[in-house]
């Protein structure tokens, strides 16, 4: 069906008091005039010029691209619609003007008159209603069928054989003619969807910063982060990890692509703009199978409200996506308190700072205690000074553990103390106990946190590991599973599981995992460190070494891995090397802290048992890291028939009888 001559007409009027001029193009509300961008009203003049029909995607690239364009214009033409639909105050789920067509395209549904160069108003509004005639004939021939939509006006009319029925009033009448007219046309013609299949998973996308600073960037990651924990409370909905959707930070994938690849029932996107202390947030729900928008809002607050504002846009998601909330879920969605501004941004500053090094993570210990020093009730806080302290008494940093996991444990309880339904703060507790050897407050805290959020995946791999120290194996692997539903695409997560495979003796399908890791994040150190130990165990030195000397180039040498180096060097038949690497953990050990892990891996790996239970014993003292492998870890297999190795395994706890705390 042909549309009228862009040359013919001055402008095109709709709703109340809309009205786009053509020349110039512009789109006025009264005298209003709405700012609209070029592409966003190229597009409603493609589909007002086209009002009634379906315009496709492809009409729209066509219209405004040009046919051979090689954009990703599915994204550009959501984003321009709902540039639209913002201006125009419509809703996706009611929509008075644009109607989305699942899988096809596009509508403008909303009754229009055309006012054309020459020709009286009055002329005009009867060629408007024409057009519904001709629309609404050809409608009939469309195989389409959707629900009636009552008519909001209520008058004697007559009606022309095989047309719709025309109602011929005075101009001042014309808009509610028209709305009659076109509200019967749409009992006809509107497409059924088939009943959408209920939202059982979600992902939260990274959350745009639209404030025109870079350096904001983490408002709106924070944002992301804190939806998801709190929409993760709830058992009867899957929530993608924070570490899974950080990979779509800039997707060049559409939402369909993106949920298939995460295995989700619904996207939500957002922004965030910052102007002084007062935050603009825009949140949008679409469902992955058709590319709908069903649910949009926009909220403006101060940035000492946005936990609050968090707790809005968690319990409208959660109403939205009609999943069952059970009190104690919805008490974890609901905010209590506000936060002083300075202390969210530097605690924000903390979390995303790098810790990929001993340095960074010292700067992100000094971000959470300025978030604390400016307001000392905000529990999350603490949270993060306590996973900061935690990362630097690891065997990795090279930092004495026992003085920072104290730290570690005193932060915990004191976030808990502020929010004892903090569920991070429950797997900082068992993590940390497990390095203290407390297995079963470990067990309890684990299942404390799963209660509190069954879908966290930090969660369930922390679990997963204690399951492995404890000498449950394939019950910890069997945990993995979930945690990967949850985190599909975390990095560090697949780094993760690739050790916790490697100490489960599932070698194979460790090299799978860590490769996985790194054919995303080729730079991730623990990631080669993790796959030199898994090729030592499979008796692969030679190609071990090339991926513990990446790691230690990636991690500021590591004392950790320069250990496992050692090892490998040595298995390869490269002793020289391996003892000159030795060597320079001896001489790093006069001047600074070695931990006692990275001696003990040397030592087994060059056959000087007598050493390795010298520093083994020292381990002991010092609660090394490697301490709660002993009973899972491969490398101690040459040792575990010496009685010195049993009383070690006594005096850690991990020689009594496994109780599961489920």
């Amino acid at each position: 069906m042909p549309s009228q001559p862009v040359g013919q007409q001055e402008s095109f009027l709709f709703g109340e008091d809309f009205e786009f001029d053509l020349r110039p193009r512009r789109l006025r509300r009264g005298a209003r005039v709405l700012k609209l961008e070029r592409i966003p009203l190229e597009i409603l003049l493609h589909l007002l010029e086209h009002r009634g029909e379906i315009v496709t995607r492809e009409d729209i690239v066509a219209r405004v691209w040009g046919a051979d364009v090689f954009l990703d214009t599915d994204n550009s033409i959501r984003g321009a619609i709902r540039k639209i639909r913002h201006v125009l105050k419509d809703d996706s789920d009611q929509p008075r003007f644009i109607q989305t067509i699942t899988g096809r395209g596009y509508r403008f549904i909303a009754p229009v008159t055309a006012l054309l160069s020459g020709v009286s108003p009055a002329e005009s509004a009867s060629r408007a209603a024409a057009k519904l005639e001709e629309v609404a004939d050809a409608a009939k021939l469309e195989e389409i069928r959707e629900p009636a939509v009552e008519s909001p006006v209520h008058t004697q009319s007559h009606r022309r054989p095989g047309t719709l029925r025309v109602y011929r009033w005075p101009i001042a009448g014309v808009a509610g003619v028209l709305v009659l007219g076109f509200a019967f046309f749409l009992s006809k013609s509107r497409l059924t969807d088939a009943t959408p299949t209920k939202i059982r998973s979600l992902a939260v996308l990274p959350f745009k910063n639209l404030s025109g600073d870079p350096g904001q960037g983490y408002l709106a990651d924070g944002m992301t982060e804190e939806l998801i924990g709190r929409l993760a409370a709830i058992d009867d909905l899957r929530v993608i990890s924070r570490t899974s959707v950080m990979q779509f930070q800039d997707p060049k994938e559409t939402v369909p692509a993106i949920a298939r690849i995460l295995g989700v029932d619904a996207i939500m996107e957002g922004s965030v703009t910052r102007e002084g202390n007062r935050l603009r947030v825009r949140a949008q729900l679409i469902r992955a199978a058709n590319d709908q928008h069903f649910w949009s809002e926009t909220y403006d607050r101060e940035l000492g409200d946005v936990l609050s504002l968090e707790s809005d846009i968690a319990q409208s998601v959660a109403q939205k996506v009609e999943v069952t909330v059970t009190g104690q879920e919805h008490a974890l969605l609901v905010a209590r308190r506000q936060v002083s501004p300075g202390a969210y941004e530097s605690y924000l500053k903390g979390v995303y700072t790098n810790s990929n090094t001993t340095a960074g993570t010292e700067q992100s210990v000094g971000f959470f205690q300025d978030a604390i020093n400016k307001d000392p009730s905000f529990a999350p806080a603490y949270l993060g000074l306590g996973k900061a302290y935690t990362h630097l008494g690891t065997v990795y940093a090279g930092v004495p553990p026992e003085e920072n996991r104290l730290k570690a444990v005193s932060a915990a309880q004191k976030a808990l103390e502020l929010d004892p339904e903090l569920a991070g703060a429950h797997v900082l507790l068992a993590q940390t106990y497990q390095q203290l050897w407390k297995w079963s407050d470990a067990g309890a805290e684990f299942k404390r946190a799963l209660e509190l959020q069954p879908n966290d995946a930090a969660a369930i791999r922390g679990l997963a590991t204690w399951l492995v120290c404890e000498g449950r194996a394939e019950d910890g692997v069997a945990r993995l599973q979930r945690a990967r539903e949850l985190d599909p695409i975390n990095v560090q997560g697949l780094a993760n599981d690739g050790f916790l495979l490697f100490q489960a003796r599932h070698y194979d399908e460790s090299l799978q995992t860590l490769r996985s890791a790194l054919a995303v994040q080729p730079d991730i150190a623990v990631a080669h460190w993790y796959l030199g130990y898994t090729l030592i165990a499979k008796g692969q030195p030679e190609q071990a070494i090339p991926e513990l000397e990446k790691a230690v180039e990636l991690s500021d040498r590591s004392p950790a891995v320069i250990g496992v180096l050692v090892r490998a060097y040595a298995h390869a038949g490269r002793r020289t090397d391996a003892l000159r690497m030795l060597d320079e953990l001896k001489r790093r050990s006069k001047t600074g802290y070695v931990p006692a892990g990275a001696f003990i891996n040397a030592y087994l790996g060059l056959g000087d048992n007598e050493q390795a239970f010298v520093w083994l014993e020292r381990g002991y003292q010092e609660k090394s890291a490697i301490m709660p492998l002993l009973k899972s870890h491969p490398h101690f297999d040459p040792i575990r028939g010496d009685p010195r190795f049993a009383d070690l395994l006594h005096r850690v706890g991990l020689d009594r009888e496994y109780q599961s705390p489920f």
